[in-house]
């Protein structure tokens, strides 16, 4: 799945381990999230949209063959 979490890190200059300590999670986590390696639960979603102040389906965007979809 993609997503906006490394522009909107970048914009407000967290490093990932402050974004990482915002959220509880690790900073491993966070890279993992950025690049698409790791689909987050839904709390943590919620958190990140929660954080970043958006809803969670502007930071997370399915591909556009996801179910069947074109």
């Amino acid at each position: 799945m993609d997503n906006e979490i490394r522009r909107l890190r970048t914009e407000r200059g967290l490093s990932q381990a402050a974004l990482g300590e915002a959220l509880g999670v690790s900073r491993q986590t966070v890279n993992s999230l950025e690049a698409g390696r790791y689909d987050p639960s839904l709390p943590l979603a919620l958190v990140l949209g929660r954080f970043f102040g958006l809803p969670v389906e502007e930071l997370f965007h399915l591909p556009d063959d996801a179910f069947g979809r074109r």
